[in-house]
Order: C-alpha cells, then structure tokens, then sequence
C-alpha cells in the first residue's frame, strides 16, 4: 500500500506539472493575443493621433479663409461705397441734364415766339409794301 501511496503521490505530481503546463502554455497564448490587441490599440492610437493633426491643419485653413473672407468683405463694403458715390454723382449730373433741358425748352419757346413775331412783322411789311 506505501507504494501505491507513492505511486499516487507522484501521479498526482505529475497531473500538478501538467496542469501548471497547461496554465502556463494557456497564460503564453493569453498573453501574445493581448500583445496582439495592444499592437492593434497602438496602431489605432497613431492612426488618430494622424487624424487629429490633420483635422489641426484643416482647422488652420479654414481659420485663414475666414480672415481672407473678412478682408473681402470690407473690400466689398468699400467698392459699395464708391458705387454709391458715384450713383450719387450721377443723380446730380441728370438733375443738371433735367435743367439745362428746361432752359433749352425755354429758350426754344422764345425762339418760336421770336420768330412768329418776325413772321408777323414781315407780313405786315409787305401787306405796307404792296399796299394791300
């Protein structure tokens, strides 16, 4: 019986052995799939740090097209200005148009009167002249 005892003894060492075997062949396989997953996490991290630096860079630009944009806006601003200095200048340029065109209609009805009066002067000369 002393020998079945030791034999049992070293059987269940041995079973002790290959379940610590098992374990750690099971804690080696455990332990290169998370070196895997963080390979993987890493690489993820790097690939949005990238995203980020690019997202930096169109945040950038766009911030400088806003300033070009409002430099456009206060150059529109100032061509508008000028429009309406000019549109401004034209007014006064059609009012004086309007009234140099009613003192020449003026000057044309006196010339018409002038010349009804000549009409009726060299009527009346004649009719002295020929006696009629």
């Amino acid at each position: 019986m002393e020998v079945a005892l030791k034999r049992l003894d070293k059987l269940t060492q041995e079973e002790a052995r290959m379940a610590a075997a098992e374990n750690l062949k099971v804690a080696h396989t455990v332990d290169e799939r998370v070196k895997g997953v963080v390979g993987t996490v890493e690489a993820i991290d790097n690939k949005v740090a990238s995203v980020d630096g690019r997202v930096a860079a169109v945040d950038d630009q766009v911030a400088s097209i806003g300033d070009r944009m409002a430099g456009v806006d206060d150059r529109v601003a100032g061509v508008e200005n000028q429009v309406t200095a000019v549109n401004d200048q034209v007014t006064a340029v059609n009012d004086q148009v309007v009234a140099v065109d009613d003192q020449v209609a003026s000057v044309n009805e006196r010339v018409v009167t002038i010349d009804h009066g000549v009409k009726f002067v060299g009527n009346c000369l004649m009719q002295v002249i020929t006696g009629a």
